[in-house]
């Protein structure tokens, strides 16, 4: 079974909700043209000043995603 892969990008600030926003439409942006399937993106914000935007991608497709977006952190999603 592949398992699932959480693309994670840490944005820090008091713009830091709107600049997730906005990379989350970057990342959907580039899944699509690459023709590369994701389960999901999404923010995340854990206060005022820190927001996480995030891809959750197929195992398989990870380096891909990895080596074009150089996300800050990765885990395995639930």
């Amino acid at each position: 079974m592949d398992r699932k892969i959480k693309l994670i990008w840490d944005f820090r600030g008091p713009e830091a909700l709107e600049i997730a926003k906005h990379h989350v439409v970057h990342l959907e942006e580039f899944s699509n043209k690459e023709d590369l399937f994701f389960y999901e993106t999404d923010i995340q914000a854990v206060n005022d000043m820190y927001c996480m935007a995030y891809i959750t991608v197929r195992e398989v497709n990870m380096i891909v995603f990895r080596d074009a977006l150089h996300p800050h952190r990765g885990e395995v999603a639930p």
